[in-house]
């Protein structure tokens, strides 16, 4: 895979979620995304934007444009925080589980809404969560 363009975006308030939201959906028009994968991408990002606010005490998400080996576009999305991480990340992924106010559907549906995801967390050190979208 190869890196064609890269930008990062603070998660510190409530109005950096919006500002997440907004630049994914910029990356995701200018890929060529059409009206449905734009919205699970921007979704996607606005839940792990909430996460990394809410959960992680704030941080940071990088945007990238990829290519493929194959010359296919995508949108990858790395969220990062050093919070308190997460002790169980299957029982964090599984529909309902939540240790806050929310419905409990951020990190599985997130998963959902990619083509590509991966997570990382060690309690005490934090968690960074990546996503793809390919066009």
């Amino acid at each position: 895979m190869k890196l064609i363009s890269s930008e990062s975006v603070p998660v510190r308030t409530p109005e950096d979620i919006v500002a997440v939201r907004q630049a994914v959906r910029r990356k995701a028009v200018k890929l060529g995304f059409g009206l449905v994968d734009q919205t699970k991408v921007v979704t996607a990002s606005s839940e792990l934007a909430r996460n990394t606010l809410d959960y992680g005490g704030g941080g940071i998400v990088q945007l990238e444009i990829v290519e493929s080996e194959r010359s296919k576009s995508g949108l990858r999305l790395i969220f990062e925080d050093r919070g308190p991480g997460i002790p169980d990340i299957d029982l964090a992924l599984s529909d309902g589980y939540t240790t806050g106010a929310g419905m409990g559907l951020g990190l599985g549906g997130a998963k959902r809404l990619s083509h590509e995801f991966e997570i990382w967390s060690k309690p005490g050190e934090g968690t960074r969560v990546s996503i793809l979208r390919w066009k």
